[in-house]
């Protein structure tokens, strides 16, 4: 990339920008605007042919100038043939082994699920949820520290099974929502919940289509199909070929 495409971004028109979407500085470096109208710093490069996003941080926490430093530095990385997101990785695994105060996902996780399973009615509720977590999130947040867990981290926890296996997905969304909810009540993350669904996430992940429920009869027994013919054909009800279908659960 030449010179001529960098720093396109300046602080005044940063401040009048106001709808979403993705303006570039440059360089692979984009200021990001929600739907909600977060602001973040995204890192977009290309890596063995493959297109990959990179969250930097908010707005409010890392200025113009720090984005473009942090995006030089993974432009370097890349023309090394480093990804930046695992040599990222790399650096917080090896901080959370030094640092005492550091909370990891994957400890979080534990520390919640030990303190909620003792109200949990169904005792394999508690396995179910560390199944799940250890499945789809850990390999992406586990080692990851809770205040730097970000929406871009948990999106490609949730992205491969959003469609395939929604029921999963929107389970690893709420545990993952919860787990997070917890640490920030201890202290150990601020801001907003990265894996809030509502007005966020929403906004984010495709929308999938409602299953319809048909609740179907009870199969007959063979030997009493002439009893139940003979007394279907004396009622003044509808035939049973007309009789209604009932779409969604049924109580």
């Amino acid at each position: 990339m030449g010179s001529k495409q960098l720093h396109r971004l300046n602080s005044l028109r940063i401040s009048r920008e106001t709808a979403p979407g993705y303006y570039p500085d440059g360089g692979g470096l984009y200021l990001q605007i929600s739907a909600t109208g977060a602001r973040s710093w995204i890192f977009r490069y290309m890596l063995e042919r493959r297109s990959r996003w990179m969250g930097l941080g908010p707005l409010s926490a890392i200025s113009l100038a720090e984005a473009r430093a942090e995006a030089a530095r993974c432009r370097k990385l890349v023309a090394e043939g480093v990804d930046p997101i695992d040599a990222r990785k790399a650096d917080r695994d090896r901080a959370a082994l030094a640092s005492p105060d550091v909370l990891v996902f994957s400890q979080a996780a534990a520390d919640y699920i030990a303190r909620h399973k003792g109200s949990w009615k169904n005792k394999k509720h508690g396995q179910q949820w560390e199944n799940t977590l250890a499945t789809y999130a850990y390999p992406i947040l586990g080692k990851v520290d809770v205040r730097d867990v970000d929406t871009p981290m948990v999106v490609r926890v949730l992205q491969p099974i959003w469609l395939k296996k929604p029921e999963t997905a929107n389970r690893v969304r709420g545990r993952i929502e919860a787990i997070l909810d917890a640490a920030k009540a201890l202290g150990k993350r601020s801001g907003e919940n990265p894996a809030r669904w509502r007005g966020h996430l929403d906004k984010i992940l495709p929308k999938r289509d409602r299953a319809r429920w048909v609740r179907h009869h009870p199969a007959l027994p063979y030997a009493e199909i002439p009893g139940f013919v003979t007394e279907l054909a004396a009622r003044p009800a509808p035939a049973a070929g007309n009789a209604p279908v009932f779409h969604g659960r049924q109580k």
